[in-house]
């Protein structure tokens, strides 16, 4: 064989596959991977002859690729319930494989990440990184400082891989699976542009049919994983890794998004045995998260920016993972709470009056104090709220709080801002509906293309109009049965 010599895969499905063989192609613990001529897909055998042979494995990743595909609608083989349009979406949020080789020998077939999931020219003057995939401790780790700085994103971006992250997996929950194995490799994320891929499918756990493969990575196996990790898979004391064990590895992982470490990696000795045992109670059955309300014995002495500097949402969310549910996994919260917590914190995001704000954005903790964490800045402009408001189904004029944003230049709205039906998730249509501007002075809504949109004195605002946002009004942000109201909160601080 040559390397560089374009080879067949035959498919299950009965089609043809191109790939180009190497003589040494890139390995992982279980597969080798080959690509496509034009590096769209990605060609994978197992390194282990009897793991390709084995019928569960086989029949497991043949389960994967059908009736639990969230890229794949329902009517075309994939997950009950789902629709061309959310398939579409999860496409982009799972590198899910999408075909079963036969021939030569038995494989799968994924799809290659989107090129901002790799890094390109001048992504360090110092690493060699060209090329390279986007794991996520590229930018939460040490070696952050040595990225370019166009490389880093900031705040917001970081937020919105963390949401993205979170539905993501509970999508895979939703449809009785686990990854087994959520880690910094696992999830890819862009900075940039706040996206992230979760990768590594083929060997989810499907509950009560197939076991898990892998135990996971370090600093994202859940405690009770790495307690019982000393006892044989059949032993009724073992912890196997499942949704419960994701929803330890998850919060991690959007902890590092947030703040830039690790949430139980802290200045605390466990033992002077040896690194190991040191390293097995910090990780294992003495874990102790590094903010700890109570037990201060792990917290690091520069601990300026904190869980108490987000959302009171997140913040409990945090004290739940990693206080209560840090050694009770019952009470971990799920993927869907920290997804709707994310969105509402992403709601609070204001833009740091600082230009030189390492971060650039924050979450806006209270109203009566907006100062960026980061950089201890107090925000320059009055602080807009929008109460999004539903009318209370059967009493006709009722209305009562179903969300609220807060206001800054060039905020786009959705149709989750103008309908009451309609929820940010990924059945939502993403078109921008209005914005919010500052013109000469005055804070505007901008109608895009809602119809029906009604100022404060109860005129229609067609599309392409604005209506001035002042202290105390309200509009209705449709005039349809669902149409919301909007009531708006102008708070001037100090330096506005």
């Amino acid at each position: 064989m040559n390397s560089g010599e374009i080879r067949y895969a035959m498919l299950e499905s009965g089609e043809k596959i191109q790939y180009v063989y190497r003589d040494n192609p890139p390995r992982g613990g279980m597969k080798h991977t080959f690509f496509t001529p034009d590096r769209r897909y990605a060609v994978q055998f197992f390194n282990n002859p009897k793991d390709a042979a084995d019928p569960l494995m086989q029949d497991r990743i043949r389960t994967i690729v059908g009736i639990y595909n969230p890229t794949r609608a329902e009517n075309a083989g994939g997950a009950q319930g789902n629709t061309e349009k959310t398939a579409d979406y999860f496409s982009r949020k799972f590198c899910w494989p999408v075909g079963i080789i036969k021939y030569p020998e038995f494989g799968i077939v994924c799809p290659t990440y989107p090129d901002n999931f790799f890094f390109g020219e001048g992504a360090s003057a110092v690493l060699r990184l060209t090329g390279k995939d986007k794991k996520s401790n590229w930018f939460t780790g040490r070696n952050r400082k040595y990225l370019n700085p166009s490389e880093l994103g900031d705040f917001r971006m970081m937020l919105k891989a963390a949401i993205g992250l979170a539905r993501s997996v509970r999508r895979l929950h939703q449809a009785g699976l686990a990854h087994s194995d959520l880690s910094c490799n696992n999830v890819l994320i862009d900075p940039k542009t706040g996206s992230s891929v979760v990768i590594d499918i083929d060997s989810l756990v499907v509950p009560n049919k197939y076991l898990p493969e892998v135990c996971g990575t370090r600093g994202y196996i859940a405690p009770e994983v790495i307690e019982t990790m000393e006892y044989g898979v059949n032993d009724p004391r073992k912890t196997l890794p499942s949704a419960l064990t994701d929803l330890h590895a998850m919060p991690v992982l959007i902890y590092e998004y947030l703040f830039l470490r690790h949430p139980l990696i802290g200045p605390k000795i466990y033992s002077t045995e040896s690194a190991e045992k040191d390293d097995f109670l910090a990780m294992g059955p003495s874990a102790t998260f590094i903010e700890h309300p109570e037990d201060h014995s792990n917290r690091p002495p520069d601990l300026d920016v904190t869980i108490q500097s987000l959302s009171k949402g997140l913040e409990e969310l945090f004290l739940r993972a990693f206080v209560d549910g840090l050694h009770r996994p019952e009470e971990r919260p799920t993927a869907m709470e920290w997804e709707r917590e994310l969105l509402r914190a992403w709601n609070r995001l204001l833009p740091c009056s600082n230009e030189a704000c390492s971060r650039k954005w924050f979450i806006l903790r209270d109203e009566n104090e907006p100062v960026c964490p980061f950089c201890g800045t107090r925000y320059s402009e009055p602080v807009i709220r929008i109460a999004l408001k539903s009318e209370v189904r059967g009493k006709s004029g009722i209305f009562r709080e179903k969300s609220e944003v807060f206001a800054y230049d060039n905020l786009a709205l959705f149709d989750w801002h103008v309908y009451s039906t309609v929820h940010n998730d990924e059945k939502a249509d993403a078109l921008m509906r209005a914005y919010i501007c500052k013109h000469d002075g005055k804070w505007l809504l901008v109608n895009n293309t809602i119809n029906g949109l009604i100022s404060p004195a109860g005129r229609l605002v067609p599309k392409g109009n604005a209506v001035e946002l002042k202290d105390g009004a309200v509009l209705r942000m449709s005039d349809s049965l669902n149409g919301m109201l909007a009531e708006i909160t102008m708070t001037l601080n100090n330096e506005s």
